[in-house]
């Protein structure tokens, strides 16, 4: 794959390759909709010359609206054009999306038509805003163009040498304790993350269903650039309370997902099974998976290795993987042939990490520009070319990585031992009358703050909830170090507040606790 310098040449190399094979695959009311890798190459350098005619070369262009064919060919269109995506989170409110808008100096949006409403309210607080594309938009209009009528008035080929050491996207983490940041990657960044991620697929056999937000690194890179590196057909799941009905009209063998999506399939089944004592788990996985999933990617969170087993039960391969968005995103990753169920895989070559007061640095052709505009947080996460993570790990004689907890999480105790949050919040959700749960310090004891499962406790009529929970926690104290050990816990009446990716934002000690 030495011939992929950058995004333009994976556009080029898919269509070449694959020519009429469904590249992406959705639907729109009650048809299915395919659009070829020859269509993809042939709008996405419509959207190019789009921008070039317009005079919007080089300009910042922001992405907003949930993952759709429009989207994918907007990103192309403007990355190869020499222009800088800016991929926004759809579910942020309207002020948190001009906030970053105009950190990013954003000049173009590109929107979804049913974020239309989001537009307007965007127009009075950015702007620096030159030009507005509305994705399903039939006909231009005053002050909007419509994004289809663009490509049709600019057909034609776009060949311009793209520079792969550019800066092409800017990507916001989601950051759990503190402001987004965006992340700056160029082409080089991009391809060579998709070139050196080997998924044990063959190319061409891939019917991979993408229902993670594309405006994450993770489902960008590993759903859409390595997917079409494979010639996959890539088919859009249009809601997340759509998987279970999706699956069956898609079928995929594929699937990547974070942990709780996971965690649902598996309950699902379960769930099925209670009702059928008859049938196998592995049969009803089967038919309530579409007929031919095989494999799942996992990332983005902790991940039980119980579930690999569980899902190996029902026939599935459940592989995990970590990664983060600076790094574009992958890091490591087991596969179906290699796998150590304690371990988030595998380092990818070229990916170089050491450990560091406890800390794991990574160095890859992978690693980030920087912060866009934020020097200061640039200079903390970059050291002499090695991304410093935040997590707390080791890595094995084998190159496999092994992650116990965050190190800005760490719980420091007077007695100077260190405690890894983490490690036991994993510990106690593993109990089902735990729904959620952080640990953290307050008042020098650890402290185990718990939503409950209140479904669990009433189906097992547990009357005093915070006497049981205390009962439980106690007897996994004792297979703990006494430093270890939680000596309070509070109960919440609601779930934490979380990011839009469902990561639990570490705020301590809420007044919703009780």
């Amino acid at each position: 794959m030495d011939q992929l310098q950058n995004l333009k040449d994976l556009v080029d190399f898919s269509a070449e390759t694959y020519g009429e094979k469904t590249a992406i695959r959705y639907k729109k009311k009650k048809e299915i909709i395919d659009r070829s890798y020859l269509d993809l190459k042939r709008d996405s350098e419509a959207f190019s010359r789009t921008l070039l005619q317009r005079n919007l070369r080089g300009k910042h262009v922001a992405l907003l609206g949930p993952t759709s064919y429009e989207w994918i060919v907007a990103y192309f269109g403007t990355v190869n054009s020499g222009g800088v995506a800016v991929p926004i989170d759809k579910e942020l409110p309207a002020a948190d999306i001009c906030d970053e808008l105009n950190r990013a100096d954003v000049e173009v949006l590109v929107y979804d038509s049913s974020y239309a409403d989001i537009a307007e309210q965007v127009r009075s607080g950015c702007p620096q805003l030159m030009i507005y594309f509305e994705m399903q938009r039939a006909e231009h209009g005053e002050g909007t163009l419509s994004f289809h009528r663009c490509l049709e008035e600019t057909a034609g080929t776009f060949d311009e040498p793209v520079d792969r050491e550019k800066l092409s996207v800017i990507m916001y983490t989601s950051g759990t304790t503190g402001k987004s940041k965006g992340v700056m990657l160029n082409h080089r960044n991009l391809i060579d993350n998709v070139v050196h991620l080997e998924m044990g697929i063959e190319p061409g056999s891939a019917v991979l269903m993408t229902v993670l937000p594309i405006h994450h690194a993770y489902c960008f890179t590993c759903d859409i650039l390595k997917g079409l590196q494979l010639g996959s057909t890539i088919c859009i799941n249009d809601s997340l309370m759509r998987i279970a009905k999706n699956l069956q009209v898609f079928k995929p063998n594929t699937m990547l997902v974070v942990p709780m999506i996971a965690q649902v399939m598996y309950n699902q089944v379960c769930e099925a099974a209670k009702k059928s004592l008859v049938i196998p788990k592995k049969v009803i996985a089967k038919a309530a998976f579409g007929g031919n999933l095989r494999t799942i990617y996992c990332g983005g969170a902790y991940l039980n290795p119980e579930m690999i087993e569980k899902f190996r039960e029902l026939n599935i391969n459940l592989v995990q993987g970590y990664g983060m968005t600076e790094c574009a995103p992958c890091i490591s990753r087991n596969s179906e042939q290699c796998v150590k169920e304690e371990s988030v895989g595998k380092l990818l070559p070229g990916c170089e990490a050491k450990v560091v007061d406890g800390e794991i640095w990574v160095k890859s052709s992978s690693v980030m520009l920087g912060y866009y505009k934020n020097e200061e947080a640039t200079k903390e996460t970059l050291v002499d070319g090695w991304l410093r993570t935040g997590d707390l790990g080791y890595v094995d004689e084998d190159n496999f990585l092994y992650i116990t907890g965050r190190k800005k999480n760490l719980i420091i105790l007077s007695n100077g031992e260190n405690v890894s949050p983490e490690e036991l919040e994993n510990r106690i959700s593993e109990d089902p009358l735990v729904a959620e749960v952080l640990v953290y310090e307050e008042d020098g004891q650890i402290t185990a703050e718990i939503y409950p499962n209140e479904e669990y406790a009433a189906k097992k009529r547990i009357k005093d909830v915070q006497a049981e929970l205390s009962a439980r926690v106690d007897a996994m104290n004792r297979a703990l170090p006494m430093f270890k050990q939680v000596r309070r816990i509070k109960l919440r009446e609601t779930e934490f507040e979380k990011t839009t990716s469902r990561k639990i934002k570490r705020h301590y000690g809420t007044a919703s606790s009780k």
